[in-house]
């Protein structure tokens, strides 16, 4: 089965790379982070001969911001090549701005700063090219493959055994499956072979020596499960259970715990414990900076409103926010109307209620500007799910599945579906949908280095003026 058969829906929910009990992702968890600290110590150093101070609080603030190091094995070369150079020029460039803002850049030697950033760039891209081409040699030392089973031939363990065996950087040999079921019914369009019932799978795992049973039998299967298990304490193999649910559409899927009970979380949101603290602490510090350098551009673009048509410089319109509860939204006037109902016309190319002022500040997105004043509030945050009218809520939510998931979360000034060219009118439902697809993938793999990433590129995109009226 190649990589495109597979389901989408199963491709964003499970990733099955390398291993966390591996050494190549110990290897992949640490690399940059301690490479962005080694080279810059090492020029430190060769030009200065000593670390200060605010080398060593540097160092701290990339470790931070780096760890884990991102896993790009699994990426052709180009790509992680591609990756490590936008990354680093994301990093570097975010850094060189707030130091800049804040004058703590002064504190740092200039020669030291431009020597350590190639520095540190070539040594990225060595030190990952060298990891891939020792990682045949990383994963013999840890033995043979090691030998698993899966009982249940259904959709989500025949996916995850092309996962585990497809994956050149797993240690995993898959030798079949256990099924109670009879050969019609079966997904036989595969290269595995039924090894005998689920009543013969404890016999074969201790014959055989097998290591890892996963068990991906339907959730109705209790009594049959716990039989199961009862059956393999007999054996010394791992045990591993894919629950059906994990082909739905999971957001920030885990295993957690109520009470001593293990529950799986299917859908969460990113923003709990230390994250929400992550999250909330960088929209106050950086909405604070921003709206002190932009406040200005604020005064004059409101002025320029005022003086140019009739009606209030700021527009407030009802949205939905955290958890669908409604909130206010603030932007510069660029109509001569203020929708607000339960009908609400998207604006278009061309539109003849978007004033001039109004067709350039929504051109260039300075319209949301004062959705800072909305971040410091604790109503958006600067990066999420773009919030939508309450009447276009309401319309949506009967037409795509999982619309309103996009909520878990605070709604953002700015997000990777913007970002990734699905910015102002969104004419058709397909377009809708691709642009929830976006927002659904931020919730899955939301990290602070990603926000940084959208924040400069939405930069990047503004620049460019594309699909905004």
């Amino acid at each position: 089965m190649s990589q495109q058969a597979v389901p989408l829906i199963f491709r964003s929910t499970i990733r099955l790379s390398v291993g966390r009990d591996q050494l190549l992702n110990l290897f992949e968890t640490l690399l940059d982070p301690m490479i962005l600290v080694l080279s810059q110590w090492a020029v430190v150093l060769w030009i200065d001969g000593q670390l200060h101070p605010q080398d060593v609080i540097l160092s701290l603030v990339l470790f931070a911001l780096t760890f884990p190091g991102s896993s790009r094995l699994a990426m052709p070369p180009w790509r992680a090549m591609r990756h490590i150079l936008l990354g680093w020029l994301t990093l570097s460039g975010l850094l060189f701005l707030f130091g800049y803002a804040s004058h703590y850049l002064a504190e740092f030697n200039p020669a030291i700063l431009l020597h350590w950033w190639w520095v540190a760039l070539l040594s990225m891209s060595s030190a990952h090219f060298l990891l891939r081409t020792a990682a045949p040699t990383i994963r013999k030392l840890q033995g043979p493959p090691r030998r698993v089973v899966i009982a249940g031939m259904n959709q989500q363990g025949i996916q995850l055994a092309y996962r585990l065996a497809n994956n050149l950087y797993s240690n995993v040999r898959v030798m079949g499956f256990f099924d109670d079921r009879v050969s019609e019914r079966l997904d036989r369009k595969n290269e595995y072979a039924v090894l005998g019932n689920i009543t013969d799978l404890p016999d074969y795992v201790k014959k055989h020596r097998i290591e890892g049973i996963y068990l991906s039998l339907p959730m109705a299967s209790q009594q049959r499960i716990l039989s199961l298990l009862d059956a393999l304490r007999d054996t010394t193999g791992s045990i591993y259970f894919v629950p059906d649910s994990f082909v739905t559409d999971l957001i920030q899927g885990r295993v957690d715990s109520v009470g001593g009970i293990p529950v799986v979380a299917v859908c969460e949101t990113p923003f709990i414990g230390f994250n929400r603290v992550i999250k909330r602490g960088s929209d106050i510090v950086l909405s604070t900076l921003i709206l002190a350098l932009i406040s200005p551009l604020l005064i004059l673009i409101a002025l320029c409103i005022k003086l140019t048509s009739s009606g209030p410089a700021i527009f407030k319109q009802r949205r939905y926010g955290l958890d669908g509860q409604e909130i206010v939204v603030y932007k510069f006037r660029s109509m001569i109307t203020t929708d607000d109902g339960d009908t609400i016309l998207q604006a278009q190319k061309g539109d003849k209620r978007v004033t001039p002022l109004g067709a350039f500040i929504r051109r260039t997105s300075l319209d949301e500007l004062p959705q800072f004043f909305n971040v410091l509030q604790g109503r958006m945050s600067i990066v999420g799910p773009r919030p939508h009218a309450v009447a276009h809520n309401e319309m949506y939510r009967k037409l795509i599945k999982g619309y309103m998931l996009r909520h878990k979360v605070q709604p953002g000034i700015s997000g990777w579906a913007q970002v990734n060219g699905f910015r102002g009118e969104t004419e058709t439902l397909e377009k809708m949908k691709a642009r929830i697809d976006c927002d659904l993938e931020y919730l899955r793999h939301w990290s602070l280095r990603l926000d940084l990433y959208i924040i400069a590129k939405t930069v990047w995109v503004l620049f460019k003026g594309e699909n905004a009226h």
